[in-house]
């Protein structure tokens, strides 16, 4: 496995071994070991997510002020545009971002540590993106920062409005959100 460091450290992105030929491929999408031996980190992930989405839906940017989430993702169909933001007060990169296309072709995974918010832009007709994360959803903790609040300036790839939930139009400017210390 690969491992390409972001402008935020602790945002990494993980390029997996692909083993392929005419008929397909093959790869690990986790393995504890290799994970361990390349962050430093032992995961635990108690829950798998999947969720399929348009072109132009855009999810989050979606957080856990209490039971905070890392989170393991990947696009395995279609293309995303994924986007993690620092929300540790105490990190010298508080309210940065890190976008990363994620597809089925490059076969990349970011590994999204828990205080940051997370979400993703489809690029493609369709996605599929799924997701290990390190706690269970609360949803009485579910935060959500705004998708396009100018202080954090996410430079989103868009081709016209995004598609968003209710939930994602009402998120809230960093300024206002609640962090993480």
């Amino acid at each position: 496995m690969n491992v390409v460091r972001t402008a935020i450290p602790d945002l990494v992105i993980l390029e997996p071994r692909v083993f392929g030929d005419e008929r397909g491929f093959f790869m690990e999408n986790w393995n504890a070991r290799d994970f361990r031996a390349a962050l430093g980190l032992d995961a635990t992930f108690v829950q798998d997510n999947h969720s399929r989405s348009k072109r132009g839906v855009l999810r989050g940017l979606h957080y856990q002020i209490r039971q905070p989430q890392g989170k393991l993702v990947r696009a395995a169909r279609g293309r995303v545009f994924d986007v993690a933001v620092d929300l540790r007060r105490s990190s010298a990169t508080f309210g940065n971002w890190v976008g990363v296309e994620l597809s089925d072709e490059n076969h990349r995974l970011l590994w999204v540590p828990p205080g940051f918010a997370h979400g993703f832009l489809v690029l493609s007709e369709e996605a599929d993106f799924l997701y290990k994360t390190t706690d269970y959803y609360a949803p009485q903790h579910e935060r959500c920062l705004v998708w396009n609040d100018p202080d954090v300036a996410i430079d989103w790839p868009l081709a016209g409005e995004p598609v968003l939930a209710a939930k994602d139009r009402a998120g809230l400017r960093l300024n206002q959100a609640e962090t993480f210390a």
